[in-house]
């Protein structure tokens, strides 16, 4: 992966060993505070895929009118069970949308996508942290990569079905989605990245449905 160029996780840095916090649940608050979007979530309606527990709290204590946590395989009591490829909700329901390292792990994000695009309110956002390669020209897959072993050599990890080339932010944006990605540098410039165990080369994965005219 290191030789593909591939920004995800900071495996040197991966988890806190007081708290137990992985690297990206820390990258990502630190994103959402520094764009502004945790302290503006009063009283909005957010749905938040395999919602990372210390992320949680924080975004309850931001006060939301609604927060739904799910996940296709729901560890916890108040997780519920939802699939990203079927969201049984109404169109544009939620203000925000949090899939934190989750599209690596569907079997059609561009399906996933268009899901999310239509359960998000006109003007809403979506956070899609996703691991990618940026020497790769295209986002690859292939179905003889079946079985753990080989995802593990082809993608990554064993759970995942796809290894995202730098074609990522075009296929985001082609469901519809208006692209804010942002930088380490531009939105941190005062968090060492070592300091604070996270990987400087991800973006955050920032899109907007437009505001419809």
């Amino acid at each position: 992966m290191r030789a593909l160029g591939v920004v995800g996780s900071h495996l040197d840095f991966f988890e806190c060993p007081w708290c137990g916090c992985h690297d990206r649940e820390r990258h990502l608050f630190l994103y959402l505070n520094a764009a502004g979007i945790l302290s503006h979530l009063s009283g909005k309606r957010i749905i938040h895929f395999a919602p990372e527990k210390r992320l949680s709290h924080k975004i309850l204590e931001a006060k939301p009118d609604n927060y739904m946590k799910c996940d296709l395989f729901p560890q916890e009591a108040d997780v519920i069970q939802i699939d990203l490829l079927n969201i049984p909700l109404e169109d544009c329901s939620f203000d925000l949308l949090i899939a934190n390292h989750v599209l690596e792990h569907v079997e059609d994000d561009l399906r996933a996508l268009a899901e999310i695009y239509r359960v998000l309110k006109p003007g809403g956002f979506a956070v899609l942290q996703t691991p990618y390669s940026s020497k790769l020209h295209h986002t690859w897959s292939d179905p003889g990569i079946d079985n753990n072993l080989s995802c593990l050599h082809a993608y990554g990890q064993e759970d995942h079905v796809r290894l995202f080339g730098r074609d990522i932010f075009d296929r985001f944006t082609a469901v519809g989605f208006e692209s804010f990605i942002g930088t380490h540098d531009g939105l941190l410039p005062d968090y060492d990245a070592i300091k604070y165990g996270v990987n400087i080369q991800e973006p955050f994965f920032l899109f907007k449905r437009p505001n419809e005219i």
